[in-house]
C-alpha cells in the first residue's frame, strides 16, 4: 500500500500540468498493470512448486487462476480510486462497478470449484466395463447436479448484480407488491423451466435414468447418452438421437433394461409343425447357446408356449451380459436352429395340410 501510494504522488506530480482526469486515469491504468504483473509473477513461481498438470493441487491451481486475476484487479482498484483526486459521483460509480465485479467472483469462483470436484469425481469412474452400474449411477448424480448447479449460481449471480441497481430494486418491490397478474404470468412462462429443473434434481437424486442405460422411449429402442440440465439425449440404435425432456422420465412411463443390472433374458420364438421332436430341438438349442460367446451361463430354457391347428409355438430363453449381446444371440440361436431344422428334420418346417375326398363318379360306384 505504500508502494502504490508512493507512485500515485509520483504520478500526481507528473500529470499536474494536464487535464484533470489524466492524472487519475494513469493511476488506474498503473494500478491494473501492476495487478496483472504480480498475478503472472505468483503463478508463475507457484507452477514451480506445483505440478499443474495433475493432482488435486495443480487442478486448484489451473481454476482458481482465472478468478484470481480478477481478485487481483479489485485489490489494485479498491487500493488506487480512494488514493486518487476523483469526483464524488465517478467514485459512486467505481464503487458501484467493484461491488459488481465482486459478485460476478464470488458467482464465478463458485461455479468453477462445482465443476473441478465433479470433473475430479467423473475421472475415476470406468464407463468401459460391462458391469459399469456403480459409476455409471455416480457420474450421472455429478454430472445432473453439477449442471442444476450450474444455473442456478448463474441466476442468482445475475439477480445479485442486478439488485444492485437502484431501478430494479424499485421495480422489484413494486411488482412484489402488486404480485397477483403479474406474478401469475411470470409463474406461468417459468413453469417448463423450473419442471425441467426440478425433474432433473429428483433424477439425480432417485435416479430412473442413468448414463448408458438401455430404454425403450416412445417405442424406440435406445441409450441414454446424454443428461442435460432440462433435456436428455437418447441414442436410438440406428444412430438416430431423439431428444426428450427431462420432465417426461418422471411424469411418463417407459422402459428401462439396465436400472439394476445389464444382464437380461432374451427370447426367440418358432412355429413349427407337431411332427417336430421337441426333445432334441431343446438338446439343439442347449448346444447352441453353449458354443455361443455371447452367453453369459445362466439361462438356457426351451418350452412349448402354443398350439393351434396347423403349428405348435416353441419359445428360446437364453441369458447375456447386455442387451446388445443379447440381441446377438437371440440372431445366431435363430439363424442355427432353423438351418439345422432344414437340414435334420425338414418335415418339421411349417406346412399346409389339405384333405382331399373322391367323389362317387371317380370310384366308379353308384350313388346310393
Amino acid at each position: 500500500m505504500v508502494l502504490a501510494g508512493r507512485i500515485s504522488d509520483f504520478i500526481r506530480r507528473t500529470m499536474a500540468g494536464g487535464p484533470d482526469w489524466l492524472g487519475p486515469a494513469v493511476v488506474l491504468l498503473g494500478a491494473l498493470l501492476l495487478s496483472l504483473l504480480l498475478h503472472w509473477l505468483l503463478f508463475r513461481a507457484l507452477r514451480r512448486w506445483v505440478d499443474a498438470g495433475s493432482g488435486m493441487a495443480g487442478s486448484a491451481l489451473r481454476q482458481a487462476k482465472r478468478p484470481m486475476r480478477l481478485a487481483f484487479l479489485l485489490a489494485a482498484l479498491a487500493i488506487a480510486v480512494p488514493r486518487t483526486d476523483l469526483p464524488w459521483r465517478l467514485q459512486d460509480v467505481l464503487g458501484h462497478i467493484f461491488l459488481i465485479l465482486l459478485i460476478v467472483l464470488i458467482g464465478w469462483t463458485s461455479i468453477l470449484l462445482t465443476r473441478n470436484l465433479s470433473d475430479r469425481v467423473i475421472r475415476r469412474q470406468r464407463m468401459d466395463l460391462d458391469d459399469n452400474l456403480a459409476a455409471r449411477k455416480l457420474v450421472t448424480q455429478f454430472r445432473v447436479l453439477r449442471r442444476t448447479a450450474t444455473i442456478l449460481l448463474t441466476i442468482f449471480t445475475v439477480m445479485g448484480v442486478l439488485l444492485t441497481f437502484e431501478t430494479v430494486q424499485k421495480y422489484g418491490v413494486s411488482l412484489f407488491a402488486s404480485a397477483g397478474a403479474a406474478g401469475l404470468i411470470l409463474g406461468l412462462a417459468a413453469r417448463p423451466v423450473l419442471a425441467n429443473l426440478i425433474a432433473g434434481i429428483q433424477i439425480a437424486i432417485t435416479q430412473p435414468i442413468r448414463l448408458e442405460d438401455v430404454v425403450i422411449v416412445d417405442g424406440e429402442w435406445g441409450w441414454i447418452e446424454e443428461i442435460f440440465a432440462t433435456y436428455v439425449i437418447v441414442r436410438i440404435w440406428d444412430w438416430r438421437r431423439m431428444v426428450v425432456p427431462l420432465s417426461y422420465f418422471i411424469e411418463q412411463p417407459f422402459q428401462n433394461w439396465t436400472r439394476e443390472s445389464a444382464s437380461i433374458i432374451g427370447a426367440v420364438h418358432w412355429y413349427l409343425d407337431y411332427t417336430v421332436p421337441v426333445t432334441e430341438v431343446r438338446e439343439k438349442l442347449e448346444e447352441i447357446v453353449r458354443e455361443s460367446p455371447h452367453w453369459d451361463g445362466q439361462v438356457i430354457n426351451l418350452q412349448v408356449t402354443d398350439a393351434d391347428k396347423d403349428t405348435i409355438a416353441l419359445r428360446g430363453l437364453m441369458s447375456a451380459r447386455t442387451s446388445p449381446q443379447a440381441w446377438d444371440l437371440r440372431c445366431e440361436v435363430r439363424e442355427k436352429l432353423i438351418a439345422w431344422l432344414q437340414e435334420a428334420y425338414p418335415e418339421a418346417l411349417p406346412r399346409m395340410r389339405a384333405e382331399l375326398l373322391s367323389s362317387p363318379a371317380d370310384t366308379g360306384a353308384s350313388p346310393a
